[in-house]
């Protein structure tokens, strides 16, 4: 997998708890963005069948009841 360096700013409290705790803090914010992703995607998704829902189609219907021979 081919990555790429990005940086990010992070309250200088929330870092020194993170490391103090020993949280690896690229790979949370790898994780954090990874879910973010996931969720926007959904969401588009979604959206997008919203804009253009699922019409009833024969075509389908014709090939269902002929492979059912």
């Amino acid at each position: 997998m081919a990555t790429t360096r990005t940086t990010f700013t992070l309250d200088d409290d929330l870092a020194r708890r993170a490391r103090r705790l020993g949280i690896n803090i690229s790979k949370a914010a790898r994780d954090g963005v990874e879910e973010a992703v996931r969720h926007a995607t959904a969401l588009a998704d979604r959206a997008a069948y919203q804009r253009f829902p699922e019409q009833p189609d024969d075509f389908w219907d014709d090939a269902e009841a002929w492979g059912a021979r």
